[in-house]
């Protein structure tokens, strides 16, 4: 059982930059396909980015594509989504997820038993 845990949220200006984490307490992390969610207030949640146990193979929502990075680093049991040029409509509480395989569905939520508490991401002037 994973002790999902993600941190890097918090407030930030149109067009800055956050790192949100993902890390298991257990550090078995690496076990894992990994999964970056997000829902926002009124929305359904929808899939960001998710990657591989590996790190072989990425995938990212059309509204993320050239501005966010998923990365693990397995050594550190850690799962990364570097976020840049951040929007207004990026607001949204962030969520990871785990599942033992990846897929090309895995964004899609499908496969994902295991997730995190959340952080908050707030992108406003």
């Amino acid at each position: 059982q994973l002790q999902l845990v993600e941190s890097g949220g918090g407030l930030v200006q149109p067009g800055g930059s956050l790192r949100l984490s993902c890390a298991d307490s257990g550090f078995t992390l690496s076990y894992y396909a990994i999964g970056w969610f997000r829902q926002a207030p009124g929305k359904e949640r929808e899939g960001v980015a998710c990657i591989s146990k590996s790190g072989n193979y990425e995938d990212y929502a059309d509204s993320v594509k050239g501005r966010f990075t998923i990365s693990r680093d397995n050594a550190k049991n850690t799962v990364y989504l570097q976020m840049d040029s951040l929007k207004p409509e990026d607001t949204a509480m962030y969520y990871c997820g785990a599942s033992n395989l990846y897929s090309d569905y895995t964004c899609q939520g499908r496969g994902i038993n295991q997730w995190g508490k959340g952080t908050l991401v707030t992108v406003s002037s």
